[in-house]
Formats: C-alpha cells, structure tokens, sequence
C-alpha cells in the first residue's frame, strides 16, 4: 500500500467520519476535501476544480431550474390535481394515486420540488377525506424517490454514474436507460405499500389530531387549550393604557395575546403590538399558566421598605469582578446581555465600562468590543475558567467601596420576597424570560435574618426566602403591573372561537432551500416581519407552545400560525415557507405551462436523438425558459440547491483521487474478496447493500461519487457488464427511504405528518428490501452481465 493510497483512505475516512457526525456541514466537509486533495498533491490544482464545470454538476445545477420552471408555470399542479380526483375515498386507492402522481411527476421534475409541489394538496385531501395526514404523507415522500428512478434526470444519482462511466471511456447511460428497472421498482414499491405498508404507517387519532372537515380542528391537533387561559388587567394597573408592546407581556412572560375583550365592549381578535390595553381588558393569552399564577406569590420592595440597607459591609459578603475583554476574546461582536454571551460565561452581568463610559441599562443593544471591562458577578472559579477559556484577558476582584462609588450598584438594588411555594418560584423564572426582559440579576438570598448567601448554580429557593436583585429601578411599577394581573375563575372560551373569515389559523413549513432553518423567531423577528403570530411548532411527533421565540427552526417541523388571511396568503408566495393549504398557495403562471412543456420537450428531443449532450440542452433550456416568461431569473439563482451543488463538486476530486492512485482498486479487491464467493451477483447485491445503509448518514450523491470508483474497479476485477452494478448503485444510494435525514423529501414530511424518527425505519426498512428484491430481479433480465 503506498503513501498516496493512505492519504486518500485518510481523507475518505475523515469524510465519512464527519458525515455521520454531522459535526461539520456537508457542503464545507467537501470543500475540505477539495482543498486537502489539492495541497497533499494527489489531484492537480485543476483537477481538484474540475468538479464546477464537471458535466454532471452543470446538468445538475441545470434541472434544479428546469424542475422550478415546471413548478412556478403550474404545470404539475394541474396534472397532479387531475390525477388526484380519481383518487377516491378507500385508503389503499388513494396512497397508490398520490404515490403514481408524484413519481410520475418525479421522472421530469427535481423529487424534492414535486415533494414541497404535492404537500398541500395531499393536506386538503386529508382534511376533506376525514383521514390523518400520517396516512398520506410518508407514501408521498417515498413516491418521489421511486419515481426519480426512472429516468436519467429523476435524481443526480442516476446523472453521477452515467458521467461516471463517460469519464472511464463507457458509452453513458441515456435518458430512458433506467426506465425498465425503475418503473419496475416504482410499480412494486407503490403496490407494497398501498397493500402491506400502509399497516406499518402511524395511524393518530383523528379526534385528537383535529384532522376534520375544515380547518377548525387545527388547535386540537396542537392542544392549544392546554395551554390558553384568561388573565384580566386590574383598573389603575401600570399596565392601563400601554400597548401590548410595552407591557412586555410577550417578552416577559413569554405569552401571546390572541384576544382582548373590552369591558361593556366587543372583542378584538388578533391585537397587534400597537393595541393599547384598558383596565377590566380580559385577555385571551397563550402560555404557562402557573409560571403566571406565581407571578402573584412574589413582592418587591425597595432596600427601604425591607429593613435591609446594602451597605458596603453587606455587599462585601458577595463576589463581584471586573473582566477584560481581550483581542482574541469569542465574545467580540456578540451584544453584552445576549443571551450567546450569557451562555457563555455562566456569569451575571451588572455593567460595562467602555473608557469612562459605564453602561448598566443598554447592556442588550451594546456589542462587546476589545478593550471592555465587565462588572461580573458569580463564583470566582467560574471567572478562572472564563480566562482559561480565553473569553477574558483578566480580572480582578472589585471592593464593595468602588462598587458604590463608581457604579452605583446600591442604587439599582431592590428585595423580592417569597411568600409560600418556592418551586412554583423557581419553575417561573424557568419558564418566562423575567429576568432577561427587565435584565434581573439575583445577586443574594438575606436567609434567616439579615445573612447574605451567594447563590449557588442551581440553588432551590426556600419559602420566606428574600432575594438581593439587581434591576433598572425605573422598571419596578412595570414589573408590579405585570404581578398584579388577575386570573378569573371563568371559563376560557373554545381556541375555535379565535377564527373568523378574515382570521384564521394556517401550518406552515420550512421550505427546503429556506434560509431561515438554524435561526430563532427573535432572530427573524417574526411577528414584525410577517404580522402573523406562532402559536405552537410541531417537532418530532409532540406539539411545544411556549417560549417559542428562542426555539431554532428545523427543518421538518411545522409550525401553527395565526393571524389575517391576507398576511397569510402573503406567506404562501414567500420562498422560505410552503402554506399547508392548497387554496392559500402561492399563484402560478398558468398561462405559461404549455409554453413550458414544449420548451421542456424542446430540450428532451434532440437529447433522445444524439444531436445534443443533455448538459448543454439543459442550459439552453433554461434561457428559453427566462426568455419566454416562464422563469425569473431570480427564480432560477433561487431554485439551485447549492449545498448539493458543492458536495457533488467538493466531492468529484476524491473520485478521481481514488481512482488515480489504485485505492479503488484495493477498495474493490476487498469487496470481490468478501463476497466474491456468491459469484458476481454476490458482488453486486453486496455494494447494494453497503450502499443503502450507508444513505443513513451520507446524501446519495455523495455515496454515488465514493462508490462509483468501487464499483467500476470491481466489474472490471470480476469481467463482468459496468452498466449492471452502476445501476444497482444508483437506485440504492437514491432509494433513501430509511430515515428522515436520508433525504430532503423524507424531512419536509416530518412534521405535518407527525413522524417520529422511528416511523420511517418501521416502512422504510420492508421497502428498502422489496425495492432490493425487485431490482435484483429485473437487473439480469435487462441488463445482463
């Protein structure tokens, strides 16, 4: 084994090792082994950055567009609506009718975009058919990927290994090449699980899931009323006359308001940050209610009021420090009260002086610059390990003298007392974000008398507990206000009451190129931005209601909102969001789709005859598709999957790499060593195999790039056709069916259909095995060695 041989398996391992991690983004993970490919030597500098005009990636990047041109012209939404009707009611019928409209659609059309085309109408079905959408949703993901099987262009597997083998001097597959075994495949796999598979689905309770006629069930399907009670403002509250806004309502207590009924008055359904509140106003919120309820067990006094006066002999009983920012610090650039510094540094922070500046009440809009000094407050350790970990270059110790003097802290000091249930205590300043609306800091606990304790991490809090807490004084008749909300004993009225004609709920989910998936509701700003509120996010088969706005959305998981039909619709044309409605989706270019089918048979024709290589018809294609209005070119830059567009370039390199230093070679020798003895089918169902259950971690075109090299090693070491076990690759590696993270499609299911991780294992396994049988099955008949 040479030198060059170790360094690709190297780089190969790597690879995978951060692939199944998921500690570094696929895209960056082949960027990296594009860059270490080139360094060490084992591709030239043009070879490593020959996978961006590689043909595969430019026919790849190229149908991403083609596939958007027949989604925005609507052209597949007018057949799969058509084909749909004949849908019927009976179960089996209507999974086989989605799964055949969406792997027919699959054949001409990016899998993923035919996926996030047929959500909401496979969601109207559900609705109006009375069935849950766990039922329907699954077979639609896995309908489309049979139905990328079928041809060349379905899926950038099947276009990987026909480039693979015009890269070794084969004649490439051409674009019905696949058609007999996958439509076979397809077939198979839609009759299994319209019979047999559909047993393995999660079968939700319809009640419970609120899947009815109409829409009115939606906020049982999240147990809205779990979580929604009545609060009322007292006359002369500090809240009377504020706006939702300032009465920090949301921010502090982490509630929405969905309604405001008006003493002698109406009710005002979805009030917006502008709604100015009255007293006797009974709200209709959204929340924790017993995070609320302790909210009355709690009582402020000023130092005065409590007998207890923090003198410098007092406040030298705690620990407080001052830390320098350093040039290196992580922290640089983040906002001094954020809550990625908080997190960080496990730390109160009271102030921050800049020169001679000091900042205590602006500490969430000031970013940390080198240079600054931290007024910090907590264990000393906890500071040496900051300093370890290099957030800070020093500190230092600060006298109770100088915290008088130069920062004031005893001006900014007041008591909250605990009455009876400290737990209750505890679990609401968990479970609302008090402390970071009003930047509270919980500096002591006065137990047993007028004593002085440092609060320990996690410490309880006991009843008859007094709490030293450090606040903007000017914030404290807010604060009261907000303590002094009242909760009636009436009953709530029904979350179905919150709907009109012009306000409704609606679900959404991410759409699969949004750029808003890693981010959190704060972060986007989301009522601001879209004027519609979250009630709940649905992940991973439970529904979350409250604290919303610090969740990160994911991928996968729907989300409940609720405000005007048109902010609503507005949101079905936005590119990050697919509307689970059909009638709010987005409008289509009707009027373009023939213009669009025949600009798409303009570009398959000459393909089918040889007078054109599918790469360079395919970008034709997409300038006649802008050049005659079916496509902006907006659309177009938009449409490409980039991530994909990069790891199959990134990747392309190691390829070659392997193929180039005899690594490949060696790779295939173990392969027909291990199953070899089955003779050369033995060899193939065994690369199958590795295939499939490597599409666990590893995207298909990924696997395609690593294997395509085995593969054609291993059928010239057993002299038997390249063509067979290419194919068989192909479709294992695109026959990801065994969990959520194998493909796209499988995740953008996930949370309308209320699937849990393990569901996809339950039909994807049994599927997987009937697509293997039926592929090694027709392989010899039509491609025999």
């Amino acid at each position: 084994m040479t030198i060059e041989i170790i360094l690709v398996f190297f780089i190969l391992l790597a690879a995978l090792v951060l692939f199944f991690t998921g500690w570094v983004r696929m895209d960056i993970v082949a960027l990296l082994v594009l860059g270490t490919l080139a360094i060490t030597g084992l591709v030239s500098p043009a070879e490593a950055l020959s996978g961006f005009s590689n043909p595969a990636v430019v026919t790849v990047w190229a149908m991403f567009i083609l596939s958007a041109s027949l989604y925005q012209t609507g052209v597949a939404r007018i057949i799969g609506r058509q084909v749909l009707n004949l849908a019927g009611t009976s179960e089996w019928r209507m999974i086989f009718v989605i799964m055949l409209t969406s792997g027919l659609l699959s054949a001409v059309m990016n899998n993923i975009g035919v996926a996030a085309l047929m959500l909401p109408v496979v969601m109207d079905i559900a609705r109006s058919t009375n069935r849950a959408p766990s039922r329907l949703l699954m077979p639609l993901a896995y309908g489309c990927l049979l139905g990328g099987l079928t041809t060349l262009i379905g899926t950038p597997p099947n276009l990987l290994v026909s480039f693979a083998l015009q890269d070794a001097d084969l004649i490439p597959f051409e674009l019905f090449d696949f058609t007999p075994v996958g439509m076979g495949v397809m077939l198979g796999g839609i009759i299994f699980i319209s019979l047999v598979g559909r047993h393995f689905l999660p079968h939700k309770d319809v009640a419970k899931n609120g899947i009815k006629k109409g829409k009115k069930a939606l906020p049982a399907s999240y147990d809205l009323e779990q979580r929604t009670f009545l609060i009322r403002v007292k006359p002369g509250s500090e809240l009377d006359g504020k706006t939702l806004a300032e009465s920090r309502l949301r921010a502090a207590l982490g509630i929405n308001v969905l309604s405001v009924k008006r003493e002698g008055g109406g009710t005002m359904l979805d009030p917006g940050p502008d709604t100015i509140i009255r007293g006797k106003d009974k709200l209709f919120v959204q929340g924790r209610y017993d995070a609320i309820k302790a909210l009355s067990e709690w009582k402020i006094l000023l130092p005065e009021q409590s007998g207890f006066i923090p003198d410098e002999g007092k406040l030298s009983e705690l620990s407080f420090f001052e830390a320098k920012i350093g040039e290196k610090s992580p922290l640089i650039g983040h906002f001094t009260a954020g809550r990625h510094v908080l997190k960080q540094i496990n730390l109160n922070i009271i102030a921050l002086k800049r020169g001679k500046i000091i900042s205590g009440h602006t500490l969430k809009r000031t970013e940390l610059q080198p240079g600054d000094v931290l007024l910090l407050h907590g264990p000393e350790d906890e500071i040496q390990k900051n300093v370890e970990g290099r957030h800070f270059e020093s500190f230092s110790r600060i006298p109770a003298n100088e915290l008088m003097k130069l920062y004031k802290l005893h001006e900014a000091l007041f008591i909250m007392e605990i009455k009876e249930d400290s737990e209750l205590f505890g679990s609401a300043i968990a479970e609302t974000q008090l402390g970071e609306a009003f930047g509270l800091n919980v500096l002591g606990i006065l137990r047993s008398g007028d004593k002085l304790i440092m609060p320990k991490p996690g410490e309880k809090f006991e009843p008859g507990d007094r709490l030293l807490v450090q606040g903007n004084i000017k914030d404290l008749p807010l604060l009261q206000g907000l303590m002094e909300i009242d909760l009636p004993e009436e009953q709530a009225p029904a979350a179905q009451s919150l709907e009109t004609g012009e306000i409704i709920m609606a679900e959404v989910v991410l759409a699969p190129r949004s750029l808003l998936a890693g981010k959190t509701l704060r972060e986007i700003n989301f009522r601001k931005k879209y004027g519609v509120t979250v009630l709940a996010i649905w992940r991973e088969g439970r529904a979350y209601r409250t604290n919303l706005h610090n969740i990160q959305l994911r991928f996968g998981e729907a989300l409940l909102l609720y405000g005007k039909r048109d902010k609503l619709e507005l949101m079905g044309s936005d590119n990050d969001f697919i509307l689970l409605t059909d009638t709010m989706s987005q409008p289509f270019r009707t009027h373009k789709a023939l213009t669009a089918v025949i600009v798409m048979l303009g570009i398959l024709i000459p393909v089918l005859l040889g007078i054109i290589p599918l790469a360079i018809s395919a970008v034709i294609g997409i300038a006649l598709m802008v050049l005659t209005g079916c496509l902006k070119m907006e659309e177009a830059y938009r449409a490409i999957e980039w991530r994909s567009v990069f790891l199959i370039a990134g990747l392309l390199p190691l390829g070659f790499a392997m193929e180039q230093t005899g690594a490949a070679a060696l790779m295939a020798e173990q392969v027909v060593e291990i199953f070899g003895r089955f003779g050369p089918w033995g060899v193939i169902a065994g690369l199958y195999l590795l295939t499939l259950i490597s599409t666990l971690a590893i995207p298909p075109a990924a696997l395609v790039v690593i294997m395509s090299p085995v593969a054609l090693q291993a059928a010239a070491g057993f002299d038997f056709s390249p063509y067979t076990i290419m194919m068989a690759i192909s479709i294992a590696a695109a026959a990801s069916f065994l969990s959520p993270i194998s493909h796209p499609a499988n995740l953008l299911v996930m949370g309308p259909g209320g699937y849990k991780f393990s569901d996809y294992i339950k039909l994807g396994l049994p599927l997987s095995l009937v697509v293997m049988i039926i592929a090694m099955v027709l392989l010899p008949i039509f491609w025999p060695l």
